[in-house]
């Protein structure tokens, strides 16, 4: 069983930046991809960005350039950074472990 906390989300005008944080502990969490997605209201859920444990990544079109996803193996946490937010990031952020499990997510509001 692999837990997710997630942390970071809030209200931020366009332009803005947040990070968000997600850390992953329990058996077995160590050593998987991991990525955060995103869902607006009455949309489908997007990956946003995925990161491999040695730190290669892969971002959406949409978020390319904007946000930058890393990683602290040691503390088995992944950090998105998002700069230059729009109104159109504004989702719920969800945190995902690759052994399948999804964090509880968190709310990203960029007010235009």
């Amino acid at each position: 069983q692999v837990q997710l906390v997630e942390s970071g989300g809030g209200l931020v005008q366009a332009g803005g930046s947040l990070r968000l944080s997600c850390t992953a502990s329990g058996s077995g969490s160590s050593n998987y991809d991991m990525g955060w997605y995103r869902q607006a209201p009455g949309k489908q859920r997007d990956l946003v960005a995925r990161i491999t444990p040695g730190g290669a990544t892969n971002y959406a079109d949409f978020v390319k350039g904007r946000f930058t996803l890393s990683r602290d193996n040691v503390k088995n946490t992944v950090y998105l950074q998002m700069n230059s937010l729009k109104h159109e990031d504004t989702a719920v952020y969800y945190c995902y472990h690759y052994r399948s499990y999804w964090g509880q997510g968190t709310q990203v509001t960029v007010s235009s």
